[in-house]
């Protein structure tokens, strides 16, 4: 019996932990018009307070008037993140489509 409970105690900890997925959407201009998908990941360290990396979503437009900007935490940076948060760094993934 107390095998069982700790068995769920773990899968619900696990549950917890792959429950931080978030999506942000920023619209410039009037936003997308196309399918033309540029991806970067941004990685941070310290549980996202100090950046390692920077992305530039302007120069990821490549001079287009009218983008879309995504920033996501998406399933694939959570299990990234399993592994490298040991060492307190978390990637994230930057999307800009035109």
């Amino acid at each position: 019996m107390r095998k069982k409970l700790m068995l769920a105690a773990a899968g619900l900890a696990m549950l917890a932990m792959l429950s931080g997925c978030y999506t942000q959407i920023h619209k410039v201009g009037s936003g997308a018009a196309g399918a033309n998908v540029t991806a970067q990941q941004q990685w941070f360290a310290l549980w996202g307070l100090i950046p390692i990396t920077q992305v530039d979503s302007n120069a990821m437009a490549g001079g287009a008037a009218n983008y879309e900007v995504r920033t996501e935490h998406t399933a694939i940076d959570v299990i990234i993140g399993i592994f490298t948060g040991f060492v307190t760094i978390y990637p994230r993934t930057v999307t800009v489509t035109k």
